[in-house]
């Protein structure tokens, strides 16, 4: 699907309907990668624990390097009822600060799940100017960075989401499609910017081996 290497300090919007595998591609892509290097990443997961998101990886079959830590901030929202709500993004701009400070250049990689969450505890009127900012920062450090978001599959969807296409490098979408026969889940490169790559939805599998990439759907 992709032709040339993802330009670094890239951001990627990962997004897609529930179910979709966003988080398994997004981990299994940060996983594979960093077990053939001496970089390092971080995924942070802001909706489940690092137990839970362990174990939806392993059922998977992803194999784990330990040099992709996972963090979760569920402690901080249960914080969020008892105390002065802190700011989400300025936390996870201070983490992702000590990362890069700590680990220098080895630090290349960091996955946010999810906006959704994200968005939750913000307050979303000049959202847009935040992101920009939020995402410049994280270009500065030299970070290429998932973010994850779901995008309803019924329903309404609020005027604020739609705003991080205009300022990310790459959208890649994932979903459901119907055949004659089954219903399978695909993944499709929308956009990457200095990247040479296919356009069409490519089917997703679940195997022994992990998360695979297979054809073109045929529609």
């Amino acid at each position: 699907m992709l032709k040339t290497e993802v330009p670094r300090n890239s951001v990627i919007l990962m997004a897609g309907t529930p179910g979709s595998l966003k988080s398994g591609i997004t981990y299994s892509m940060m996983a594979s990668h960093l077990a053939e290097s001496d970089e390092l990443g971080i995924y942070i997961t802001l909706e489940e624990s690092i137990l839970s998101h362990l174990k939806n990886m392993q059922s998977l079959n992803i194999d784990i390097p330990d040099n992709l830590v996972i963090s979760d901030y569920t402690d901080i929202r249960d914080r969020f009822e008892k105390s002065q709500e802190p700011d989400i993004v300025e936390m996870i701009g201070t983490a992702i600060s000590f990362f890069k400070q700590k680990y220098g250049d080895k630090f290349c990689f960091m996955a946010l799940d999810s906006l959704n969450a994200m968005y939750a505890l913000i307050d979303t009127s000049d959202l847009r100017i935040r992101m920009f900012h939020f995402l410049k920062e994280l270009r500065n450090m030299g970070v290429t960075t998932f973010l994850i978001m779901e995008i309803p599959e019924f329903g309404h969807i609020p005027e604020y989401i739609g705003s991080e296409s205009f300022l990310v490098d790459g959208i890649i979408r994932t979903g459901e499609t119907e055949t004659s026969t089954d219903v399978l889940l695909y993944i499709q490169v929308k956009k990457m910017r200095a990247c040479n790559h296919s356009r069409k939805k490519h089917i997703v599998e679940v195997t022994e081996s992990g998360i695979n990439i297979l054809g073109p759907v045929v529609e």
